[in-house]
């Protein structure tokens, strides 16, 4: 991408007054989107600012490919959207909640236009900027051209938003950008997305209609503001409209001198006129994330220039690998962040997402980003039959009561719900006395860190168990039902059957009991789910009792994809299953190893609930890709698993297109 035209933009700002913010370090414009993709470093450096997840992909590599459009903020009438009127130069002017600021300017009210911008004072005709050079009044410009929605396929969506998780997701994406500066807490959101518009000039000739999609949010706190672009990958279909090629950046507009006289103010491009720098706009990044740019616009009273992120390095892209056709070969990622790239929602009760697209079967696509949070755990002050709905859920009244349900895009079972399609997380201990093979003596310990992380649209499951000692961390491998009930309770639904938490919620006792062949050692395993903490994540008490066959160090466990039948009854959920896996013992030889394991799972339930008495009596979890691994070095225990809830039968477990996340069953 050719930076001049970037570069000189930002010239003309930068001797103003001493940053509100001081920074440790500033790259260059040109820096910022000249230098090579290569390896994230600047993002390591945050940890210990950060709660990191160690994450286990085993047999798949991390695919950085840009943004996909389910991982815009939210958006449409079901998020509490507005929408412009359909056309091609439509303007709505917005009161904020709270004042955004620009340069060193304070602005309470916004104007979003059709051509992919949001302005700070009322626009002109398009006729007087779109072929002008010079633009004269205060632009901040997503991706500006001559668009058109009055197909009434393309819309312009816009709202404010304070959605705690909302409001942290912006924060991570700027404080990504900014790795070296103070932690960033937004207060207020403006989000704008134009999602299928049109170029106008291909609509009035009746030409083949390309469609772009791009989102602009507006994260402002006290006296700073931050804008965050996202174009996710292959949402820009066309780069120019009216012979004019698409334009990004910003612009102060006209400033007065003299006494009637206006000559051009401070601009900043991100685009420099050529179409190649509007496609890189979803190849690239300012942020550690293709195809997400962060910029600070403002700081008051003082402000030196806008800012753009300082990380343009992404992780190099490589090839998935099907995991089940590399058994021998297996690829060990463990990336220190937390997982980011989901597709939050904000508090506004509606039927599904809008524009979700369900996630590619083939390649399972994980973000490295940060800080995942979502506020989905707090509860209403009322009382429903005794209980405390969620703040995402409502109490219902029946012929014979009442029972706490959950709101329309989300699930639960009333007394907790989560958002549909979000990932989940689940911290816990774990304590334990276990013996080794015929050893006398047991292995004790306490307080060890448990954390476990679902991607509910895969039913994919990974957990981590640390501090665990090697005599006891090889051996505890085939024991992957240690994190099953979380691979059970975010499963993926086979449409008419529900996953664990879908019908009991957060708080249950499991109680699983190993039985292993040939000579009887037995483990008890018991677990208590006790709902949530101050930070939204669920929380599990885990307790190990028993013996255990002895693994040797160095072994290697290969686990089969497996089936396991549970039987619901009221307040009781029954299960029991017979597991085999091949052990890969270091002087290279081979092993079976099988156990049976039976499991016991009580909660209570409002017997009112019609959900609850929906669910089938009998369903089948299927698990399949399970990797384990302990890591001597690090002392972790490690599992991984693709977990899918359908018919006993088996019909469609094997096809993935028939699983659904639960709020594309409703």
């Amino acid at each position: 991408m050719n930076m001049e035209a970037l570069e000189e933009g930002s010239k003309e700002g930068r001797a103003r007054g001493a940053r509100a913010r001081p920074r440790l370090h500033r790259t260059s414009p040109q820096s910022v989107l000249s230098e090579s993709s290569g390896s994230f470093g600047l993002e390591m450096a945050r940890q210990g600012q950060r709660w990191s997840v160690w994450m286990l992909l085993l047999g798949f590599t991390i695919c950085v490919r840009g943004i996909t459009r389910e991982e815009l903020f939210p958006f449409g009438l079901s998020a509490g959207d507005q929408a412009l009127t359909g056309g091609n130069d439509e303007t709505r002017v917005i009161q904020l909640e709270k004042p955004l600021t620009f340069y060193d300017e304070q602005f309470d009210r916004v104007y979003v236009n059709t051509n992919g911008f949001v302005s700070l004072e009322k626009p002109p005709v398009e006729s007087e900027y779109l072929r002008s050079s010079q633009v004269t009044f205060k632009m901040l410009a997503a991706l500006q051209g001559d668009l058109d929605t009055s197909d009434r396929v393309g819309r312009v969506f816009f709202r404010q938003d304070t959605n705690p998780a909302l409001l942290q997701k912006a924060g991570d994406h700027i404080n990504r950008a900014f790795p070296e500066d103070d932690l960033v807490n937004p207060e207020h959101l403006f989000v704008v997305t134009w999602v299928d518009v049109a170029s106008h000039e291909a609509q009035s000739r009746g030409d083949t209609v390309q469609r772009n999609s791009f989102q602009m949010v507006i994260a402002s706190m006290e006296t700073v503001t931050y804008v965050i672009l996202l174009f996710p990958r292959g949402s820009i279909q066309f780069q120019s409209s009216g012979g004019h090629t698409l334009h990004s950046g910003f612009s102060r507009g006209a400033k007065r001198y003299l006494l009637f006289s206006t000559r051009p103010g401070e601009h900043f491009s991100i685009t420099d006129g050529s179409e190649d720098s509007v496609k890189e706009l979803t190849e690239r990044t300012n942020s550690g994330r293709r195809g997400v740019w962060v910029y600070e616009i403002g700081t008051f009273p003082h402000f030196t220039s806008i800012a753009p992120g300082e990380v343009p390095d992404v992780p190099e892209e490589t090839d998935s690998l099907n995991p089940l056709q590399h058994q021998q070969q297996h690829t060990v990622v463990f990336p220190d962040v937390s997982l980011d790239g989901v597709y939050l929602r904000p508090e506004h009760p509606s039927p599904i997402p809008v524009q979700f697209t369900p996630p590619d079967a083939s390649v399972l696509e994980i973000e490295n980003g940060d800080n995942f949070h979502v506020d989905v755990f707090t509860y209403n002050s009322g009382q429903c039959a005794g209980h405390k709905c969620s703040k995402f859920g409502e109490c219902r009244n029946f012929p014979e009561g009442h029972c706490c349900v959950c709101k329309p895009g989300f699930y639960g079972n009333g007394i907790h719900c989560v958002p549909d399609g979000v990932p989940q997380r689940m911290n816990g201990k774990v304590s334990g006395r276990v013996f080794i093979g015929g050893s006398g003596v047991p292995v004790d310990f306490t307080g060890n860190d448990l954390h476990s992380y679902v991607v509910v649209n895969d039913g994919r499951a990974y957990v981590a168990v640390s501090a665990i000692p090697p005599e006891l961390g090889f051996s505890l491998q085939p024991l992957a039902t240690l994190g099953g009930a979380i691979g059970w309770a975010f499963a993926l639904q086979q449409p008419g059957f529900s996953n664990g938490f879908s019908v009991i919620g957060g708080v249950f006792q499991r109680q699983v009991d190993v039985v292993f062949q040939p000579r009887g050692e037995k483990l008890s395993i018991s677990q208590q789910f006790r709902g949530i903490d101050e930070h939204d994540h669920l929380m599990v008490d885990t307790r190990l009792e028993g013996s255990i066959p002895e693994v040797p160090q160095g072994t290697t466990v290969q686990i089969d994809p497996y089936t396991q039948i549970y039987q619901y009854s009221t307040n009781l959920i029954t299960s029991s299953s017979s597991r085999e896996c091949l052990l890969k013992l270091p002087d290279g030889s081979s092993r079976s190893f099988s156990f049976t394991v039976r499991e016991t799972i009580t909660f209570q339930s409002c017997s009112l609930d019609e959900a609850s008495r929906s669910t089938p009596a009998t369903q089948m979890l299927s698990i399949d890709q399970v990797f384990v691994m302990y890591d001597m070095g690090e002392r972790l225990l490690r599992f991984a698993m693709t977990n899918k809830i359908g018919d006993v039968n088996g019909q469609c477990l094997s096809t993935r297109a028939s699983f659904l996340p639960s709020f594309l069953m409703r």
